[in-house]
Order: C-alpha cells, then structure tokens, then sequence
C-alpha cells in the first residue's frame, strides 16, 4: 500500500474551493488503476491547514496517475493554496 498526502495552507475565504476541487481531483483518482481512497483532512491544532491523503496499491500506480493528470488538474482548480509539504508512505502493518 501506498499513502500520498498533500499538506496545505488554506484561507478561510478558499476553504469552499478548496474541497469542491478536491472533490474534482478524487473524481478522477477513483477511476485510475490502483486506487484505493480519498480523504480530505482538517489538521488539529493548526489554524487554516488541510491536508489531502490519496490511498494507492502500489507507488507504480500512483505515479501513473501523476504524470497523466497532475499538470491538467492543477489547471483546472480554482482555490488558492499553499503547498506546505508532500508525504509518501508506505504501508507496513495494517489491522481492521
């Protein structure tokens, strides 16, 4: 299993956008091999940050998915972001 989350700083005022285009970008994350989930995340603790977390089977998946749909995606949000880090992980021990 593979986990890419996307910090971000959002304002307020972007908050709507930022979640309608995040709906935008998991709509098109659903239909690509390999996915798993989507989740958009408020972070505790810490005024005006987001985060976004992509669940994939394998990193190969996720990074198909990047190089077809990042650039155009990107394009087509409308709020505006700070992007305060990226984080792979790799999934190790899993219990449910």
């Amino acid at each position: 299993m593979f986990i890419h989350v996307v910090l971000f700083e959002v304002k307020p005022k972007e908050v709507a956008k930022y979640r309608k285009d995040s709906l935008i970008w998991a709509s098109y994350t659903r239909r690509s091999r390999g996915f798993l989930a989507y989740r958009t995340m408020k972070r505790y603790g810490f005024r005006n940050q987001y985060a976004s977390v992509y669940q994939w089977e394998s990193k190969a998946d996720h990074e198909r998915f990047m190089g077809k749909y990042h650039d155009w995606l990107v394009g087509k949000s409308k709020a505006q972001v700070k992007v305060l880090g990226y984080y792979n992980l790799k999934g190790i021990d899993s219990l449910k």
